[in-house]
């Protein structure tokens, strides 16, 4: 005999939602993990958005130089062009 499987209230599906938007299943050495997923700001990575919309002084400040450099290389190469 098969066994009859009962479905999930309206408060149970919320409650997978929830669970599936905070985590996310990976492998980990051949076995099945949950772990939480990482943090987004309009479904872009945090580390990304910082890059893209942050202001030179507060890049300077913070130490992110590299950025900065590479900001002010693509602005050159795009006045050679």
């Amino acid at each position: 005999m098969t066994k009859v499987r009962n479905k999930l209230t309206t408060v149970q599906k919320r409650e997978k939602a929830e669970r599936q938007k905070k985590y996310m299943w990976v492998f980990m050495s051949g076995k099945q993990v949950r772990v939480k997923r990482p943090p987004t700001i309009d479904g872009m990575d945090v580390d990304m958005y910082i890059e893209r919309n942050a202001d030179p002084i507060w890049l300077h400040e913070n130490g992110m130089r590299e950025v900065l450099h590479a900001r002010e290389m693509d602005e050159s190469n795009d006045d050679i062009f």
